[in-house]
């Protein structure tokens, strides 16, 4: 069952989100960026917590108990919520509903967390920490980080299929499922592990190795970016041209995150990030400043963010808030 106090809150925060401007006689975005973005992160967070609580489901009791502490562990850990953000704010750009587009920013970021969750396991990236905190598991055990990350991954369609408005709820789920998988963000993570084993000779190798890094990343990192915007605006019932405006917004966006994720393990403060610094240089891994400097994989983002906000353009003034938080993500120091 949904949340019905948090669908009231919703709907009166969507109204907050754009008020009359009498004189102008035109729809402008109120409040700063900041202030909005603390108030959707709350509804998110809320939401996030339902659907991991025992009441969520008809079936949601019989979860073992360790398992749910585990997935609620690093599902309600915080972060940026980045991708839901990028859901909800796209919806509302497209003229749709906050409330329709919770359960798809909710299950982008299970999917998320996921990845998150294998990605810190020994076989992988083998991290100690995430979100300031020990990850998922070196408090719960391998196996059952394993079987944390498997459930949030199956729970986020379950959301979409049994939450989001039915005329729209396969083609996310279809959305969803291919950025997320074989070809998608799993590939990207394979791509990185075998650029990883190749070592040196082709991390170094000036032909192909900035067209293989931008391959890896516009796959592990940006196609789950790019899902958070088509999925606002499939809830959104969008025309396909703009569909296809969001789709370039969501993968030039989705590269610059990536640029500014590498300059940060490279520049970034260790505190802020909640998690070690200078790993990718330790592991051997292929990075934009690795290959192209600081300052060179700063105007790179930079220009990529560029190209994402003169796509929104037809939007107007309904594209402000995702434009800002585009300009945020090669700015921020965390």
């Amino acid at each position: 069952m949904e949340c019905g106090n948090l669908a009231h809150d919703v709907v009166w925060f969507q109204k907050c989100l754009w008020r009359k401007d009498a004189d102008a006689g035109m729809a402008v975005q109120g409040g700063s960026l900041e202030s909005d973005l603390v108030a959707l992160r709350e509804l998110v967070n809320a939401r996030l917590a339902h659907y991991v609580s025992a009441d969520s489901f008809t079936s949601a009791a019989d979860c073992p108990p360790k398992l749910r502490e585990s997935m609620a562990y690093s599902l309600l850990a915080g972060g940026k919520r980045l991708r839901p953000l990028l859901v909800l704010l796209a919806a509302d750009a497209c003229g749709g509903s906050i409330e329709a587009a919770l359960p798809s920013a909710c299950a982008i970021e299970m999917v998320h967390t996921y990845s998150l969750i294998h990605d810190d396991l020994p076989a992988m990236d083998d991290d100690d920490l995430r979100r300031g905190r020990p990850t998922n598991h070196k408090v719960f055990g391998e196996a059952m980080a394993i079987l944390a990350g498997d459930a949030l991954l199956t729970l986020a369609f379950e959301v979409i299929a049994q939450f989001t408005p039915a005329p729209v709820a396969a083609a996310c789920c279809a959305d969803l499922a291919s950025a997320s998988g074989w070809c998608g963000m799993v590939a990207g993570q394979v791509a990185d592990l075998e650029a990883e084993a190749a070592g040196p000779s082709t991390i170094h190798d000036p032909v192909c190795s900035l067209s293989q890094l931008e391959a890896i990343h516009r796959r592990k990192t940006g196609r789950l970016l790019t899902s958070a915007v088509t999925l606002g605006a499939r809830v959104a019932q969008a025309e396909r041209d703009l569909i296809n405006r969001l789709e370039h917004f969501g993968k030039c966006v989705g590269l610059a995150f990536q640029i500014a994720d590498d300059l940060l393990d490279v520049t970034g403060d260790a505190a802020k990030l909640g998690k070690e610094v200078q790993k990718d240089a330790s592991l051997g891994k292929m990075t934009y400043p690795g290959l192209l400097g600081i300052e060179e994989s700063r105007r790179k983002a930079d220009a990529l963010i560029d190209d994402a906000c003169a796509a929104l353009q037809p939007l107007g003034r309904r594209a402000d808030k995702l434009i800002e938080l585009a300009k945020f993500v090669t700015q921020r120091d965390h």
